[in-house]
């Protein structure tokens, strides 16, 4: 066995169970690529209770260096709470310690895991730490795309590339120095040991510089744009209660943090957005942003990636938060309201991650995306804004997962004139007109979806709309299931379309040759 190289896969069951053995085939694909790479055999273990794990697992990690062992860990929120889980990631990071090297944990993010995604969570998790400094491999979005898709097949690839190098790239090109190995284990000593014991402590390091903002004179500064000047790139900024009567440009890397309620940290502005962001890297959080003129945003996010978390974010004038020019945000566990327009507008490329977040009471739409925007929300709550709960047009884009979209005056999500979201496993209910409408050759997949107790039809498609309905549970509306009327079109499958007040069908005789239906309950 020696010197064949091999890889074990750490992961929790329930996952592959739960995504109907995807993982399994995962493995398998990658191991076959790795092979057509290569030309050798490589085998991935995957089931610490199979005979091959458990004869293999201890003997490969504790070989002689010529013997490549590599762990593919597929990260899930679940494996944060798996015991077995963690000991194998720690033991692994013992022996790249041993070995010298830090390439032998290779993660896969498979589910998004607050561990990994959220800065205090992962301050306080050795595991989640060591794994968010690898070069993980993204498979959230590609979780739902056939095996067969080219960019599941390219990102497989890929993926195996790095493997290859890992395997058969000469290890002395991979060892730290030894200078740096001892360095390293004075910072953190017995990394791999903590973790394995389960403990969650911080590990030694070093804390930016902090300027204080009080209005009370008690701090660095009295103004937030007066310490945004004067600190230099990566500093902290703390702002403590009071009302700032200012407008803030960020266009540095910096945190700006509210040390107390956001209640009770109000920064408001009349001539200029509430926060302008225009660096590569930034943190906000914990902050009350107001915009009180006309003409400006809440937030607007021009470039680069911006943690906007916990903040309570309003505006008279424009939207309350814009997002534009390619920039790629985070926002999470903000509440976005009463906005004079739009809650969230993503438009001219932008992109972001969007999670937790309420956005609602909004005059215009909850979240709108336009000219090639193509964010990511997740797990959203979206509701009571005065028109639609989501509007996506002009070429947007976007994935919609886990979002609950109700309440809306109009229609929970509307697609037009070629916007093309995916829309997965939301609930889109209660609203005062369709669920889901699209209309003026709006495009767009809709898979396993509740779309329930809307007051007109569940899915409206007309006027070219065309659209992939699959999988959903359209029942409750107040007109049909489906309405599709001039010229729009698609497929129609496997959707439960029982119960609604008016039937699931209402299908225009001039649409009839362009919709595909099958296998649904009706």
């Amino acid at each position: 066995m020696s010197g064949q190289p091999a890889a074990f896969m750490s992961y929790v069951r329930f996952n592959d169970q739960h995504d109907d053995g995807l993982l399994s085939q995962f493995r398998e694909r990658l191991g076959a690529e790795v092979r057509a790479q290569t030309g050798e055999e490589f085998a991935i273990f995957q089931d610490r209770n199979d005979v091959a794990w458990g004869q293999n697992w201890q003997q490969r990690i504790d070989e002689a260096l010529d013997a490549v062992t590599l762990l593919l860990v597929i990260v899930t929120p679940s494996l944060f709470r798996s015991p077995a889980c963690r000991s194998e990631v720690a033991r692994f990071l013992e022996r790249e310690q041993e070995l010298g090297r830090t390439d032998l944990i290779l993660p896969v993010y498979y589910i998004s895991a607050q561990e990994l995604d959220d800065p205090e969570l992962r301050a306080s998790d050795e595991m989640a730490r060591v794994l968010h400094s690898r070069q993980y491999a993204d498979w959230r979005e590609l979780r739902f795309e056939p095996f067969t898709s080219p960019v599941v097949r390219k990102a497989t690839a890929q993926l195996a590339s790095r493997m290859r190098d890992t395997f058969w790239k000469p290890p002395s090109a991979l060892r730290i120095p030894t200078a740096r190995r001892t360095e390293a284990h004075e910072e953190e000593p017995r990394a791999a040991e903590r973790m394995g014991e389960g403990a969650r402590r911080s590990t030694a390091k070093s804390e930016p510089p902090t300027h204080v903002v009080d209005p009370y004179h008690r701090g660095d500064f009295t103004t937030i744009g007066a310490a945004i000047k004067a600190a230099q790139p990566g500093d902290r900024i703390l702002v403590r209660p009071g009302l700032y009567e200012e407008g803030l440009v960020i266009d540095k890397p910096l945190e700006v943090l509210g040390d107390g309620p956001a209640a009770d940290i109000q920064i408001r502005a009349v001539d200029a957005d509430a926060l302008l962001f225009q660096a590569s890297i930034g943190r906000v959080t914990n902050l009350t942003l107001c915009q009180t003129g006309e003409d400006w945003f809440g937030v607007d996010i021009t470039q680069g990636r911006l943690e906007l978390e916990g903040c309570d974010i309003s505006s008279r004038g424009l939207s309350c938060v814009a997002i534009r020019n390619g920039a790629d945000p985070r926002l999470r566990r903000n509440r976005i309201h009463d906005g004079k327009e739009s809650g969230i507008y993503v438009y001219a490329s932008g992109l972001g991650t969007l999670e937790d977040n309420e956005i609602t009471g909004n005059t215009g739409v909850g979240v709108v995306i336009s000219e090639g925007g193509n964010p990511t929300l997740r797990r959203n709550q979206i509701h009571d804004n005065k028109e639609s709960g989501v509007l996506v047009y002009d070429s947007g884009l976007g994935t919609l997962e886990d979002n609950d979209i109700t309440g809306n005056t109009l229609q929970g999500v509307a697609i037009s004139e070629g916007g093309n979201p995916t829309l997965r496993r939301n609930r889109i209910h209660d609203n005062k007109q369709a669920g889901v409408f699209v209309h003026d050759s709006g495009l767009g997949t809709l898979e396993d979806n509740d779309i329930t107790d809307n007051s007109k039809a569940g899915v409206v498609i007309a006027t070219s709309g065309k659209s992939n309905v699959r999988a959903n549970r359209i029942k409750g509306n107040g007109y049909e299931a489906i309405w599709i009327y001039e010229g729009g079109g698609g497929v129609v499958e496997h959707n439960d379309l029982r119960g609604n007040a008016m039937g699931a069908w209402d299908l225009a005789a001039d649409c009839k040759d362009n919709v595909f239906r099958a296998h649904n309950k009706e």
